[in-house]
């Protein structure tokens, strides 16, 4: 039996390093590879893939969404693909489901795919789905997003509302919080900082930037697909074509 397997990852070597590791499991026929999010939703209620290697922090829809988009009783067998996420493995080590956590070896992969090709062969998919199920219900419970942050300065402590910071950008290990003329940094990465606010109020725009939208006055076209976004205070900031559709998406349901 030859087990149908999609690799969704938004890096291309982190698919080449997925396929290279797999070279070994003979029963393994790759039939794609997806970039984001969106492209995996449509790949995967099209080809109806065995097995799916997921990854979890990517442009457009997470690999959370790309669940809760899905069938639960129809949806493949799904291994999670994460580099640093803790929610995330406390998540899977919840509802009992199997993660890599890169990087992984290839003796790590191997084991992965073993209890798949398991739950495959066997048709036993009952509590694979259940396990499945839980998960999707826990991520479509209201959740409560970050509301303040406590930020160190200059030997102070205070507290920052989220709604006051215009955008967020990556600096290094750290993150600097631009809040009107001031700027703060913390240490802090971004997929962590993106996973805890709201989508409806921040969103990712660059793989280094986080806008808080209502600070957005104007939205330029530029070249290659990427677009100018000028905030209201007259900072100007690119939104890279990787994070345009989500971006686009929203901006049209508030139009």
């Amino acid at each position: 039996m030859k087990i149908r397997t999609l690799i969704v990852d938004d890096e291309p070597l982190a698919r080449d390093r997925v396929k290279r590791l797999l070279r070994d499991e003979t029963d393994i026929t790759i039939i794609g590879e997806c970039g984001n999010g969106a492209e995996a939703i449509k790949t995967i209620k099209a080809e109806k893939p065995d097995l799916v290697f997921l990854d979890i922090q990517m442009p457009e829809k997470n690999g959370f969404e790309v669940i809760k988009a899905l069938d639960e009783k129809t949806v493949p067998t799904v291994i999670f693909v994460t580099a640093y996420d803790q929610y995330a493995l406390q998540a899977f080590d919840v509802h009992a489901l199997d993660y890599l956590l890169k990087p992984f070896n290839r003796e790590r992969l191997h084991r992965a795919v073993t209890r798949a090709r398991e739950l495959i062969e066997n048709k036993n998919r009952g509590n694979l789905d259940e396990r499945l199920a839980s998960l999707i219900a826990d991520l479509k419970m209201e959740k409560k997003y970050l509301e303040r942050l406590v930020v160190k300065s200059v030997g102070r402590v205070f507290f920052l509302k989220i709604d006051e910071i215009d955008w967020i950008e990556a600096a290094g290990n750290y993150l600097k919080l631009h809040v009107g003329r001031e700027s703060h940094l913390i240490r802090e990465t971004m997929n962590s900082i993106e996973a805890k606010l709201n989508p409806d109020k921040f969103l990712r725009i660059h793989r280094s930037t986080v806008v808080n939208i209502d600070r957005i006055k104007e939205l330029h076209p530029m070249f290659s697909g990427d677009y100018a976004v000028i905030l209201r205070n007259g900072a100007e900031l690119t939104l890279s074509r990787n994070y345009r559709e989500r971006f686009l998406e929203l901006f049209e349901n508030q139009t």
